[in-house]
């Protein structure tokens, strides 16, 4: 039984200690505090700017489907149907900042740095097998003139 426990135990140990998952972590804590800071240019520069046109706050677009909308002042209910498309404008605004930032940032200089480090590792072969070969061909030679001395003893 308490084999059983400990192969559990290394088998979690071995889960969390591959790469992928602490990876995954660091980028969601990343991506956590990321969005904030995404978050913060929407609010301070996209939303004025848009208020240069219109409303200073994309969340204030909306359109009513029926009736006045509104919210009744005796009731505090509201009224009519609102369709909120100001909201879905600013989150879709996020989302496409997010995109920019994390593929300019972070992804394609990864991707340079990881094609930069794969040619190099394809040239270190290249060379490591060049030098396999012509050792072959070496030890080829001693043993053609070993031969060959045989040969004429």
């Amino acid at each position: 039984m308490s084999e059983k426990k400990v192969s559990l135990l290394e088998g979690f140990k071995a889960f969390l200690m591959r790469g992928n998952v602490i990876d995954l972590a660091v980028a969601v804590v990343i991506g956590a505090a990321f969005t904030n800071v995404v978050n913060a240019i929407v609010k301070g520069i996209i939303n004025p700017l848009v208020g240069a046109f219109g409303t200073q706050d994309l969340e204030q677009y909306r359109s009513c489907l029926q009736g006045p909308c509104g919210v009744d002042p005796a009731t505090g209910e509201a009224e009519g149907i609102e369709i909120l498309w100001g909201s879905v404008l600013s989150a879709g605004l996020s989302f496409l900042i997010t995109a920019a930032v994390v593929y300019f940032l972070m992804v394609m200089p990864m991707a340079k740095y990881l094609a930069r480090r794969a040619a190099a590792q394809a040239a270190k072969e290249g060379v490591q097998e060049t030098l396999e070969v012509s050792e072959l061909e070496v030890l080829k030679e001693i043993r053609d003139e070993l031969v060959a001395q045989r040969g004429r003893a």
